[in-house]
């Protein structure tokens, strides 16, 4: 179905054409001064030089056919201004007659793209290390793009691209074996099975690695045996591969966990191990096609254009001691992609300083043919959360802030808010902190375009007032009982004689979960008998609530064709602040007029169901009660 916007602007276009001028100048947008009107065209702008003629004459004729061809039954307000622009606002009841559409459609407004395949990847932790908060960014946006890319109808494949290749595995091994050298994975002539629980707990690896790191840079007895132990489990032995498993299957247990308390799945636990298999062989292609070419010893692919305004530096794909890089693993993890998935679009979630190498990267995959020409290749750098002093997000001490202690952290602020309020039970409150806490958390991260630093504030993300997750969430739940309110008191059933069914769809929509809004959740929009323009005379709040109603489904798109999780954020704020503005400025509980009480339960199922679907997509939940 077609956005208020687009509704608007068909017909602008028909009076720019019954005026004598092309349909296309007709681009409406939203006014940038809403205290002067909703809308603007500036298409007489743009015309002016093609007719030769004032913008002001333009815009004038345009005007006078709006009102030829709609009389005053859509516009509250079509008029030319100079220089030529057309400001534009439309009738209460034109914009409530378009909610009672949006309503009506199981996905309010929101058109499902053309389905694709979409590889996300995201998150991007390393084995045998604890997440800190450094991996806390990719996470967040990119399970939040893959949950409104998957709404809009593409098959998302979110892959959390693991770090389980290379030194660290060879530096954890040596370290074992100096402490445990009895363990049978180092007895080259033992052919038994091996044990099937690990020689060691995730916090222990968690301290064999840093040990191991450490040790390597002052031994070079110690480093020289690490990187032995590296080429020989890549080359497969038989002991060293078994550790491997046992360093895969403990840390993914805990990753896993770590990122379920982030409300994070992954499709795919791949990582830079599953590619190995194909280098050789992508290796001797890119040499004999000519692609790759060696360079002081180093294989690298030219990846120079001509549009080109700064040097790009060839991608290196093999070292001149031989060994593989990043860049290696990740070309031949396309194209193990475009084998499984074959992808219409791949996007990388990772930090803004990354841009360079992933640059030379899609133009290596392209200049060798494993992506199809029409294939797209995004980048989607974010940049740093830092502390209050503006400086990268740190322990006291100065150290790397693991990402459990910090969503601790925001739970025990927000569990402290709650609790010198408390209504609830200690059991209670502890688990609504949780929610809220990851709201906090998400929303202050994703309210922040992606390629922004932005400062990480505790305080004032755990805030219940302001742009916070907390005051969402705050929102969502005083509409959810206000809603079992109505139906508790009896007034749903005194409204069932103007508005047949509201009390059986509030209970509907009640019992559903937020992830079953998203597969479809039409309402009736109850209407009749009320004069909408005489309900909205001098109701400012009704207006500015049924305004940002109307923009749900442009919000949503917008967030999806800009990859911007951002612009969800915003239309969540301003539709929850309109909300509370209209719930303080209106009666609803208690409202003697059934018809008006009817439009208003409508509202409130209708902005109940528009932040559960958002929420949702941001990727946490509302709890309860507050």
């Amino acid at each position: 179905m077609k956005s208020i916007k687009d509704e608007i602007q068909e017909k602008i276009a028909a009076a720019f054409e019954a005026a004598g001028y092309e349909k296309e100048l007709a681009v409406v947008v939203v006014s940038n001064r809403p205290d002067l009107c909703q809308y603007q065209c500036n298409g007489a702008m743009a015309g002016a030089k093609k007719y030769k003629c004032a913008p002001i004459k333009i815009a004038t004729e345009v005007v006078e056919k709006c009102k030829e061809l709609y009389g005053d039954s859509y516009f509250s307000l079509i008029d030319a201004v100079m220089p030529g622009f057309i400001n534009i606002s439309i009738k209460d009841s034109a914009l409530v007659e378009h909610l009672v559409e949006v309503a009506a459609d199981p996905r309010f407004g929101v058109r499902l793209d053309e389905k694709d395949n979409v590889v996300i990847d995201y998150g991007g932790a390393n084995v045998a290390k604890p997440l800190h908060v450094g991996h806390l960014r990719s996470a967040v946006i990119g399970e939040s793009v893959k949950r409104i890319k998957n709404y809009m109808g593409h098959n998302t494949i979110g892959d959390v691209h693991l770090g389980d290749w290379g030194l660290q595995m060879g530096l954890i091994i040596t370290e074992l074996k100096e402490r445990k050298p009895e363990l049978p994975y180092f007895d080259e002539s033992f052919e038994g099975e091996y044990p099937s629980e690990a020689p060691f707990t995730i916090s222990e690896l968690e301290e064999i690695y840093p040990t191991a790191s450490a040790k390597s840079k002052e031994n070079k007895e110690f480093s020289d045996a690490a990187h032995q132990a590296t080429a020989e489990l890549q080359q497969g032995r038989r002991g060293y591969r078994a550790i491997w498993n046992h360093i895969m299957n403990v840390s993914k247990a805990d990753l896993k966990k770590n990122y379920d308390s982030l409300n994070v799945h992954f499709e795919v636990w791949k990582g830079e191990s599953d590619a190995q298999p194909v280098i050789p062989s992508m290796l001797e292609d890119l040499i004999n096609r000519g692609i790759a070419y060696e360079s002081q010893g180093a294989l690298v692919i030219d990846v120079t254009e001509p549009t080109d305004k700064k040097e790009i530096p060839p991608c290196i794909v093999r070292k001149s001691d031989g060994a593989s890089i990043y860049a290696t693993s990740d070309l031949a993890t396309i194209i193990s992609r475009e084998k499984d998935y074959a992808p219409a679009q791949y996007i990388y979630v990772v930090d803004n300083r990354q841009e360079m190498y992933f640059k030379q990267v899609f133009r290596s995959a392209r200049k060798a043919g494993f992506v199809k020409p029409e294939t797209d290749l995004k980048f989607l750098g974010f940049g740093t959360m830092n502390g209050k002093d503006g400086k990268p997000f740190k322990t006291r001490s100065g150290g790397v802030y693991r990402l459990e202690f910090l969503i601790k952290d925001v739970q025990d602020a927000v569990l402290k808010k709650i609790l010198e309020n408390r209504t609830v039970s200690q059991e209670e409150a502890e688990e609504t902190a949780k929610i809220v806490a990851l709201s906090a958390i998400k929303f202050g991260d994703l309210s922040n375009a992606a390629v922004k630093d932005y400062i990480f504030d505790i305080d004032r993300f755990t805030s219940f007032e302001g742009k916070t997750g907390p005051y969402i969430l705050y929102t969502l739940v005083r509409i959810k009982s206000i809603l079992a309110k109505l139906l508790e008191s009896g007034e749903l059933d005194e409204l069932e004689k103007v508005a047949p069914g509201i009390k059986q769809e509030v209970v509907t929509l009640m019992s559903k979960k937020q992830e079953e809004l998203l597969k479809g959740a039409a309402l009736k929009f109850y209407t009749a008998g009320l004069d909408i323009d005489e309900a909205a005379k001098d109701n400012k709040s009704l207006v500015a609530l049924v305004s940002e109603l109307s923009g749900f489904a442009e919000a949503i798109e917008a967030a999806d064709a800009d990859i911007a999780p951002h612009k969800l954020c915003a239309f969540i704020y301003e539709l929850s602040d309109a909300f509370n503005s209209f719930y303080h400025e209106n009666r609803i509980s208690g409202e003697q007029d059934k018809n008006k009480q009817a439009l208003w339960v409508s509202l409130l199922e209708l902005c109940y169901s528009e932040l559960s679907i958002c929420i949702e997509l941001l990727g946490f939940n509302a709890p309860d009660r507050m």
